[in-house]
């Protein structure tokens, strides 16, 4: 269903457009929380690591397709929000040429790469040969990743956030299904849980593409449509390219902060990989909510609602503090709990490591929720290179503070870097946002 987001009231348009994919972002963590549980808990510890370690990887490399597809999202939804619906197909071919070649070359690099990519992620022997074998196999789901995400853009940027659910939805349980069968049934170990994912994402890509075939007909291709046109494909490609850099840089970031984890151990990985997936869940929320904002933000601005956009980012700041807050409450309070849930009560060391790691972070998610917002703030009014720039910032400490201390001070500086890194890029972007006023300069 589509869903205008320049008409009625603001909290609602953007409460109803956000609690799908909200919802389909749980379903996505379920499955990636059940990979890490099925796999600590019917293979060992060290399998949990090889999976945690590669998690880390998956994610940077799968945010650079989602972050060209959600930078072709925000014109898309700009040319949806001002009724250009030539230009929006038009915009639909080059984008998914572009990215889809983008796709292809870079599962072809990875397959050929793979050895020296484990070797640069510092990754422990002991775990070397499983964390190769289980990329090998996931590393096919780079083009479904692809198809998944520009299709989801696509839909979400005519305000329809219901259908990507439903799809993950299906994708989730599929993966659940197929881990307990593969891994805890028929002992294939981290191959089963690579394969259960990669079979996941490919039933949610195809259903994705022939979804949105199907129910938007307004959206199919024409030939005139099929053409060439330098000017569009550069502003597409100025969107895509800055929100891509915006979510490769962030992942890249905690890419090598997993390298300098691996350096502790495997009793740290191990507690890291499991607390990620706990901190991930925990803040996804409010994840979700920035990226419905910044859709609704686009669609005010490509229609020029900007006193409708100065409400919404109103009720936006104090709807992720309040709920920030209060998952900060939870995960401080239930650390030992969530920890459990992947291990066992006599891996004290490994506990004791994720508690802490969750008690730091989950004291500070209000900066992470704000930080999301201002992601989506910046995409939406047409400036991603700022978003980049907050990332920078905030990764950027992240790293230095960790690779300067850590050797000396021991892990626990690289749990303190995170939230410090978070503070400081929403200082800058709250200040640029008010000495800028983007609002007031587009008219």
């Amino acid at each position: 269903m589509e869903r205008d987001l320049t008409v009625g009231s603001e909290k609602k348009a953007m409460l109803l457009f956000a609690a799908p994919l909200i919802l389909g972002n749980i379903f996505q963590q379920l499955y990636n929380v059940v990979d890490t549980w099925v796999v600590g808990r019917y293979v060992s510890a060290d399998a949990l690591a090889a999976v945690g370690t590669s998690f880390s990887l998956l994610t940077f490399l799968n945010s650079i397709l989602i972050g060209l597809c959600m930078g072709v999202g925000v014109a898309f939804s700009m040319y949806f929000g001002s009724r250009e619906s030539r230009r929006l197909r038009q915009s639909i071919f080059l984008s998914g040429i572009s990215i889809g070649v983008v796709a292809v070359l870079m599962e072809g690099l990875l397959f050929l790469t793979e050895e020296e990519i484990v070797r640069l992620m510092r990754v422990d022997p002991v775990i070397f040969d499983m964390t190769l074998s289980y990329l090998h196999i996931v590393f096919m789901g780079i083009v479904p990743v692809f198809i998944y995400n520009f299709f989801a853009a696509l839909t979400r940027s005519m305000g329809n956030s219901r259908a990507p659910v439903l799809f993950i939805a299906v994708s989730a349980v599929i993966n659940i299904g197929l881990d307990l069968w593969f891994v805890a049934g028929l002992g294939m170990g981290v191959d089963g849980a690579a394969w259960a994912t990669l079979i996941a994402q490919v039933v949610s890509a195809v259903g994705m593409a022939v979804y949105t075939i199907w129910r938007t007909p307004e959206m199919r291709l024409h030939r005139e449509d099929c053409c060439w046109d330098g000017a569009l494909w550069c502003k597409l490609a100025n969107y895509a390219s800055f929100t891509a850099l915006q979510q490769s840089v962030m992942n890249f970031g905690i890419l090598m902060i997993q390298g300098l984890v691996n350096s502790f151990g495997v009793a740290v990985t191990a507690a890291f990989a499991a607390a990620v997936k706990i901190d991930a869940f925990a803040y996804m929320p409010v994840q979700d909510f920035g990226n419905a904002f910044s859709t609704f933000i686009a669609q005010n601005y490509g229609a020029r609602q900007e006193e409708r956009i100065r409400r919404g980012i109103r009720f936006s700041v104090a709807a992720a503090c309040v709920f920030s807050l209060a998952v900060s409450v939870l995960v401080f309070g239930f650390a030992p709990w969530l920890m459990r849930i992947f291990f066992d009560a006599g891996q004290t060391e490994i506990l004791a490591i994720g508690v802490q790691y969750l008690r730091i972070e989950g004291a500070c998610y209000v900066g992470i929720g704000l930080l999301f917002l201002l992601y989506g703030l910046y995409r939406g009014v047409g400036w991603p290179s700022m978003s980049l720039v907050l990332t920078v910032i905030s990764l950027g400490t992240r790293v230095a503070v960790s690779y300067l201390l850590a050797p000396a001070m021991g892990y626990t500086i690289i749990w303190w870097s995170i939230p410090l890194g978070w503070l400081l890029a929403d200082v800058a972007g709250f200040g640029v946002w008010a000495v800028r006023k983007p609002l007031e300069q587009k008219k």
